[in-house]
């Protein structure tokens, strides 16, 4: 009996997978996480969605990252959930912005102004 190791038991954590929606806030993700359910009575394979507020301690993960989340103690409102991993980095393209606004009024005034 003395020989016997004590082990501290872990607990069971939720862990979900979901889709970075949303990356505005600081150290927080939105996390979508979609299911597929039948409807009760009808059998159509039914679309579910919930979002999820998760922290992200490093801002690692980007929108549309695929990530897993584990539940945590409450952090916030409504913040219950960590980023563990990153499962797949969203493709990153860069925007090219044309000319602006500016740039194009004042080449068409010039053009008038030449004619």
């Amino acid at each position: 009996m003395a020989d016997e190791v004590l082990v501290a038991k872990q607990p069971n954590k939720q862990e979900k997978v979901g889709e970075v929606v949303s990356t505005k806030m600081a150290k927080t993700i939105v996390v979508e996480v979609t299911r597929k359910v039948p409807h009760p009575l009808y059998k159509r394979i039914l679309t579910r969605r919930s979002k999820f507020y998760a922290h992200d301690e490093e801002g690692k993960a980007k929108m549309g990252d695929q990530v897993r989340i584990i539940e945590s103690r409450p952090l916030s409102k409504l913040k219950r959930w960590e980023l563990k991993d990153i499962l797949r980095v969203a493709v990153r393209i860069a925007i090219d912005e044309g000319p602006s606004a500016e740039k194009l009024a004042r080449s068409a005034a010039a053009k008038k102004k030449n004619k």
